[in-house]
């Protein structure tokens, strides 16, 4: 594609500011030295080709140097930093911005400034964001800045007309949908949070939003540090015609030191100080505390692997390390401190343990009781004695808190208000705490540095990392932040240096079709507004054609190789080559057959030598670990056949491979080069052999000198086999009868005796071997390449559209000519649950025959939540309606499946079912209690009342869409069903929010 926009780049160092060191760690005194800080920015602009502008430059700058001279529509009471002078000047442009800055930088204070200037241009403009949390405290902070400013949740509405809305980002997508009038007023659109559009489900909001955006919109984008910010900007300049500034820095108004807490062990080590210097020295005495530990026998996680888990309330150890450290850190005067846990219970059972410790003196205990009684008149006399809201009261008053989204958002939010306020001294936070909401702590603890990210247990990545070490050092308040992480075994340094000090991850597109915008798209089917348009204008597709002059220099260069190699014996290369992708065909086939789970798994076993490719990478022999089931994938996901298994295979991995700090890259193993072996989670269907050799494994594998003598065991086998290691016979071994799968080993057998007999195997001469060897990989490399190249993401893209479109037609959406009919406008109004499912139930009577209560059990199935570990047991009259759902999930998967959509129908069904409330949920609305609907589940407090609230938005859109299809019957129903659900909104939510409107300190 050709580059449509230029970037200019400057840096600009301004004032610098002195900040004092000083050691927690009790050795030496510290030795006392200052800390320059230069406050630089990097600008840079993309703007279009042939753009002038038509600013006034001694006014407003040029476009590569933007300087405002005017009159500022907002004052600061502080002197404003390099990154966001320059980022105001680029609004007073009125061009779009994006500002990419650490958490607590003030990225705020320009977000306000473009605010201020609609006010002062009589304009409107749109703050949104991605949490309703978020949008609610934003709301909160505005509201006390601007007068004019009013909410939009989906649950929560005031002041719908005021200048300044907030609202998520879906709000804004159906919006724009809609064609709402709202927005021919508005002049600025303001996205907070904007990487959060590489979120896996959500990001495709963010992109369909910014599409939509008409042009004579400018745009604000909030972000965390992004390495690829120009990139995203240049997307921007691209679709929207229009210059886009990006304004990056990595300034911390506050420096970090970063502390590890060896588990068992005692005091702490200083491995990267406040010049972002890591301190080697440190580290390997850190190290050797580990040494000694396994020498006296003190190793401490054994062989049991389950004690993954560091710091339990349960573990007398861990219990104590964290209890430790808290009281170190409030001796010392480092608080307010938040530990940050990936588990929600380990939380509570954390803060619970510090039952000897108390942080606050009898004034602040006073206030906090107040405060707390302040807040608990919103509920109900009986709901004030549940035990979530007895226990907190007393943590509350020593100074302690939990703070996770199984909370009760009334409690949630009073920890918050507690915790700005200074009154909560030690903070016990899961990671979503890290995410947008503005509340830094002195210091940061991390329980754990692996966290289980679906798939496996992996160390945190470097963006992870900085956006919640970012929560440590508070601007104005402290000379410094810290960090410390509590580890329970020897880590790497690499592994260590990367999650600290790595760099930020860039935003990648996630970009996905849905029935949902499908619809939409189709629905309006007017000039821009088309699915073929969003394709083509997808931060997605803009990334893909971005790659593709690299291909073709790639290919070139592997050209140009080609050409140098010598010519001779071109004949017996390319024979050699067929015979190697015939055989590799072949056994393709039969592994197709033989990864089926029913097959595989009774050889899968420890030990097992397996090898594995993905696509034409050949990643060799790797060991099997064990064998796991996957959880069922979510709304959306297109599972290939057998992904439900996946394989912990030790496979070889470069040693620089963990440069994010995530899970190890896999590598293919190449003479001579050094390598680590590393637990990697494998597809069932990338395995492409299975050996005949199975080696002993030791039970502990986190020990790196016990992967590397798997890593000399493997390669000893290999050598021992020079033409390859021992494979499972399909038909001898496994007992696969077949007929034609025991022609198709017959034949692959066949080939491989053609294979041996090869001059290329008997020449004698290694050069001209591997001369031969080379030019067939380097073949097969550039047709790999130009494969890729001519197989576009666009087209995919439209054979997915035409795929989907085809579900439509037969599901009775749209007709042949792409028309919208009634069921597929009812659809339009449904982004909450799964739209073709909840559209299928209203048009075939499974609605109808429910009342109001059954309906709301029901709809709760649609919900994203969490999973109770119990078993279901249902009464008679959710029974029905439930297999009634079930039965229709899987007609429509399998009419996806029948138009060539990868849909796994049993992991589809299992994925957009979720009964796990369904009982909760019809009580409540039949008028039981909120602490006797506790009582029948064991998923927590906060996640019900989540759950009610989004099944409130997701009643009132089948309202809605009952209401455009002309169901009177059923729009009555829903609203029934929402009504009934409403007594914990208003007691555990909008009563709260007004309580906390009205009580700021």
């Amino acid at each position: 594609m050709e580059n449509s926009t230029s970037a200019e780049k400057r840096k600009l160092p301004k004032e610098d500011s002195e900040v004092v060191d000083a050691e927690i760690k009790n050795q030496e005194p510290a030795t006392k030295k200052q800390r320059v800080v230069a406050r630089t920015c990097v600008h840079e602009v993309a703007v279009p080709n042939g753009y002038t502008s038509s600013n006034d430059e001694t006014i407003y700058g040029s476009l590569s140097d933007p300087a405002y001279n005017g009159k500022m529509a907002k004052t600061y009471p502080f002197v404003l930093d390099p990154f966001q002078q320059i980022s105001v000047s680029c609004l007073e442009r009125k061009e779009s911005v994006l500002v990419s800055a650490h958490t607590s930088a003030g990225k705020t204070a320009v977000a306000e400034y473009a605010i201020a200037m609609a006010f002062r241009d009589k304009q409107r403009v749109i703050y949104t964001s991605p949490l309703k949390a978020l949008s609610n405290q934003k709301y909160r902070e505005l509201s006390q800045e601007f007068s004019d400013v009013g909410l939009m949740t989906g649950d929560v509405t005031l002041s719908p007309n005021a200048s300044c809305l907030v609202m998520t980002t879906e709000i804004l997508r159906g919006m724009l949908y809609r064609g709402s009038e709202v927005l021919k007023e508005v002049a600025w659109v303001i996205f907070d949070e904007i990487h959060y559009m590489k979120d896996r489900e959500r990001g495709v909001v963010w992109e369909e939003s910014i599409i939509f955006l008409p042009p004579a919109i400018k745009m604000v984008f909030l972000s965390a540090t992004m390495s690829n910010a120009t990139e995203f900007a240049e997307w921007i300049c691209n679709i929207h015609k229009q210059p886009c500034h990006v304004v990056y820095t990595d300034f911390r108004p506050t420096p970090l030191q970063h502390y590890v807490f060896p588990m068992g062990g005692s005091g702490l080590y200083l491995v990267v100080d406040e010049n972002e210097q890591f301190r080697e020295d440190n580290f390997l005495k850190l190290q050797d505390t580990f040494t000694r530990q396994k020498q006296i026998g003190g190793n401490l996680s054994g062989n049991n692997k389950s004690s993954g888990r560091i710091a339990k309330a349960g573990n007398a150890s861990g219990g104590s390390d964290i209890y430790k450290i808290v009281k170190m850190i409030m001796e010392r005067k480092f608080q307010p401190v938040i530990i940050f846990s990936f588990s929600r219970r380990e939380c509570e059972q954390h803060a619970m343990s510090m039952s000897k410790l108390d942080f606050n003196n009898q004034e602040e205990k006073d206030v906090v009781e107040q405060v707390f009684k302040n807040a608990i008149l919103c509920l109900s006399e009986e709901d004030r004695n549940l035990p979530a809201i007895e226990l907190m009261l007393p943590l509350l008053q020593r100074g302690i808190a939990v703070h996770h989204s199984g909370l009760l958002p009334i409690i949630k939010e009073l920890v918050e208000l507690l915790f700005q306020e200074g009154l909560v001294k030690a903070l016990f936070a899961t990671e979503t705490f890290a995410m947008g909401l503005n509340m830094p702590a002195k210091t940061v603890v991390f329980t754990s540095v692996r966290k289980w990210d679906g798939d496996s247990h992996r160390y945190v990545g470097s963006g992870e990392y900085i956006q919640m070490s970012g929560r440590a050092g508070r601007r104005g308040k402290d000379e410094r932040g810290i960090c410390i992480i509590m580890i329970d075994e020897q880590m790497e340094m690499n592994t260590l240096k990367d999650m600290m000090l790595g760099k930020p991850a860039p935003l990648v597109s996630t970009f996905r079709l849905s029935y949902y915008s499908i619809l939409n798209l189709m629905r309006r089917a007017e000039g821009q507004f088309t699915a073929e348009h969003v394709i083509k204008n997808s931060f997605h597709q803009f990334q893909y054609e971005k790659t593709l002059p690299d291909m073709g220099k790639k290919v070139a260069k592997l050209e140009d190789e080609v050409a140098k190699l010598d010519a001779s014996g071109e004949a017996d290369v390319a024979e050699y080559h067929k015979l190697k992708l015939e055989i590799s065909e072949l056994e393709k086939k039969i592994m197709t057959e033989i990864t089926k789970p029913e097959r595989a798994l009774y050889f899968l076993l420890p030990g097992r030598l397996v090898k594995v490719k993905e696509g034409g990478t050949d990643w060799g022999w790797g060991v099997v670990v064990n064998v796991v089931k996957k959880q069922a994938p979510p709304i959306g996901s297109l599972p290939s056949r057998g992904s439900s298994y996946i394989v912990d295979t030790l496979l070889h991995c470069s040693i620089s491979s963990n440069e994010s700090g995530s899970r190890p890259k896999p590598c293919p193993p190449r003479s001579g080069e050094k390598g680590e072996m590393h637990v990697v989670p494998v597809q069932l269907p990338l395995i492409s052999t299975l050996s005949k050799l199975r080696i002993t494994i030791p039970n502990d594998l986190r020990p790196m000198e016990a992967r590397q003598n798997i890593l000399l065991a493997v390669q000893e086998l290999e050598k021992r086999f020079p033409h390859g290691l021992p494979k499972l016979n399909p038909v001898k071994d496994m007992g696969i009868e077949e007929p034609e799968f025991v022609d198709l080993v017959n034949q692959i057998e066949r080939l491989e005796h053609q294979l041996l007999s090869h001059p290329l195997n008997k020449s004698q001469d290694e050069s001209q071997i591997e001369c031969f060897k080379r030019k067939a990989e380097v073949n097969h490399e550039i047709q790999q390449l130009k494969t890729k190249m001519r197989d576009s993401q666009l087209q995919k893209f439209r054979d997915e559209l035409k795929n989907r479109s085809r579900v439509l037609r037969k599901l009775g959406h749209i007709d042949a000519e792409g028309i919208v009919q009634v069921k597929g406008r009812a659809a339009c109004l449904i982004d909450t649950g799964d739209e073709l499912l909840v559209t299928e139930l209203m048009f075939n009577g499974t609605f109808n025959d429910l009342d109001h209560h059954q309906i709301a059990a029901l709809a709760s199935c649609f919900i994203p939540g969490d999973k109770s570990s119990e078993q279901i047991h249902l009464r008679s009259e959710l029974a029905k309606p439930l297999q009634q759902l079930q039965d229709s999930a899987r007609r429509i998967a399998e009419i996806q499946h029948e138009c060539k959509l990868e849909v796994n129908v049993d992991e589809y069904v299992e994925a957009v079912v979720r009964p796990f409330l369904m009982d909760v949920i019809y009580c409540w609305s039949k008028g039981a209690s909120f602490s006797e609907v506790i009582q029948m589940t064991d998923i927590f407090e906060g996640s019900i009342i989540r759950l009610a609230r989004r099944l409130d938005e997701f009643l009132n859109q089948l309202r809605a869409a009952a209401h455009a299809v002309g169901e009177a019957g059923l729009e009555e129903k829903f609203s029934a069903a929402s009504e009934s659900l409403r007594r914990g909104q208003n007691e555990f939510g909008l009563g709260w929010m007004q309580f906390r409107l009205q009580n700021e300190f």
